[in-house]
């Protein structure tokens, strides 16, 4: 690694910032950053893509770009910031390899792209060693997002923040009166921890959207036209958000032919893993977070076509619906019992990703801003929605809340939705309609208003096979064990937890 001392002056040092990684979302972040009068220096592996980048889409930009590393690093203003939008995983290692010899101390780099947050922790530990500072940011927004506006959640080295903090929140989304989707997350793999369970909360919404997409076509037959309008409602609603608007927008699309596209999708869903890596998280910390994990096995269900086919024959209520026996009245309250249980369950969903922060950031140390990460969500990324500004709003009224429910005005909502949850999840178990996340999220919440749960059982059990001990609700704390069946010893064995 360089130090100052080995650094000559250099006339050429013009880039405020460079990015190194051309495709979509790097070409996107690029053009955003100029547009708000920041010179970037583009780099590829692949230096052909750079210049194709300036002569088409960069034109007439302020836009440099860089043959090598060594180049681009010639090129920019002190302290250089470098963010890196390539593939997670090695490729992020292998690039932050190549740079520290080109760098000198007090430098960053940023990784933009998805890494796991184990990964980012490591990356902040290694580099501190070598005097560089480290960012790990989650990006959200997709294409549309990074061009004109994303949510950013940057975590690592603090000492990084007042060195990005105006580029990142110049092209962040805006929300309310100017606020940007973005602020400093906390240390090490926090940003990326966010955006992980920002990713985990996108698959429970996507998934409550479907279910009741599900409901609507197979119980009530409800056509493609229809259903786009019930949804176009719903976003003037609190349900407001991107999610349901682009189902909207869907749902009414048709193809050349003058048919509706979506019907002609195969039904088997995809996944690049952030999903997987939240549900895995809240294992791994004891935090029940069961509408995301129901969300990854609903697509691991979905991608078990072939087995579906096959199994179209078992045994269960078959849909048998007839607009003809359809009374009005019955399907405005219907699609209210559909809209509630949708609602319910969305709160459900945030609560437990919520839960999911709070306990990471006490298994690290992290001091997360609840109410400002409700805040970066708000604008910009997938799951933005008038929704969050209520988080927001819990959060700030109480930043040491330890659950959205309690706050009132959740509270409020699930008073308001239960019946209507509760009818909608009965009519689809009647008409056979897998509603997962729908399920889970009424279970959790009837689980979590209980102030006995049958889990005194469970302790009964462990003890009784295996010595596992149990607490007294007059004594907490203090484990015993007995001797069931008068035939095993009084030697228990070792109280842990996993």
């Amino acid at each position: 690694m360089r130090t100052p001392d080995d650094e000559r002056p250099n006339i050429m040092a013009e880039a405020d910032i460079a990015l190194i990684g051309l495709a979509v979302m790097g070409q996107n972040l690029i053009l955003n950053m100029n547009d708000h009068g920041f010179v970037v220096c583009a780099y590829n592996r692949t230096v052909s893509k750079v210049k194709d980048f300036l002569q088409k889409e960069a034109k007439g930009t302020k836009v440099i770009g860089a043959e090598s590393l060594e180049d681009m690093v010639s090129k920019l203003k002190k302290p250089r910031r470098i963010i890196l939008l390539v593939k997670a995983g090695q490729a992020v290692d292998d690039f932050i390899d190549k740079l520290v010899p080109l760098l000198e101390a007090g430098d960053i780099i940023i990784d933009g792209g998805n890494s796991e947050y184990k990964d980012t922790t490591r990356r902040c530990k290694s580099l501190q060693e070598k005097k560089l500072l480290f960012v790990g940011s989650g990006v959200s927004g997709g294409e549309e997002g990074a061009r004109y506006g994303p949510s950013l959640m940057p975590g690592g080295h603090k000492e990084s923040w007042p060195h990005i903090k105006d580029i990142f929140q110049s092209i962040a989304a805006k929300v309310g009166t100017g606020e940007p989707c973005c602020d400093w997350v906390g240390d090490e793999g926090a940003g990326h921890f966010v955006k992980m369970v920002h990713n985990g909360i996108e698959y429970g919404d996507m998934q409550l959207i479907c279910e009741a997409y599900h409901l609507m076509k197979d119980v009530w037959c409800m056509d493609h036209d229809e259903m786009a309008k019930v949804f176009e409602d719903w976003n003037k609603t609190e349900l407001e958000s991107f999610l349901i608007e682009i189902t909207a927008n869907i749902l009414k699309y048709r193809d050349s032919d003058g048919n509706h596209l979506l019907p002609k999708i195969r039904d088997s869903a995809g996944q690049k893993g952030t999903g997987k890596w939240t549900a895995i998280s809240a294992l791994e910390y004891g935090t029940p977070v069961t509408l995301i994990g129901e969300a990854v096995f609903a697509r691991c269900l979905s991608s078990l076509k072939d087995e579906r086919v096959k199994a179209k024959s078992l045994p269960g209520p078959q849909s048998k619906c007839s607009k003809a026996d359809i009374k009005s009245e019955d399907k405005a309250q219907f699609l209210e019992d559909v809209r509630k249980a949708l609602y319910a369950s969305k709160i459900i969903s945030y609560a437990q990703g919520f839960m999911l922060l709070q306990q990471a950031a006490s298994e690290f140390g992290w001091t997360l801003n609840y109410g400002g990460i409700a805040l970066m969500w708000r604008g910009g990324c997938i799951i933005r929605s008038v929704f969050l500004g209520r988080i927001k709003d819990a959060f700030d009224n109480n930043p040491e809340l330890q659950n959205l429910l309690l706050d009132s005005f959740f509270t409020a909502a699930m008073k308001d939705c239960q019946e209507s949850w509760r009818r909608t999840i009965s009519n689809g178990v009647q008409h056979g309609i897998p509603l997962p996340c729908f399920s889970t999220a009424l279970s959790f919440y009837d689980g979590y208003r209980h102030e006995m749960l049958p889990a005194n059982l469970i302790q009964a059990q462990r003890d009784y096979f295996g010595a596992h001990t149990y607490e007294l609700l007059s004594n907490p704390g203090h484990f015993i064990h007995t001797n069931w069946t008068g035939h095993g010893g009084n030697v228990s064995s070792s109280s842990y937890n996993v």
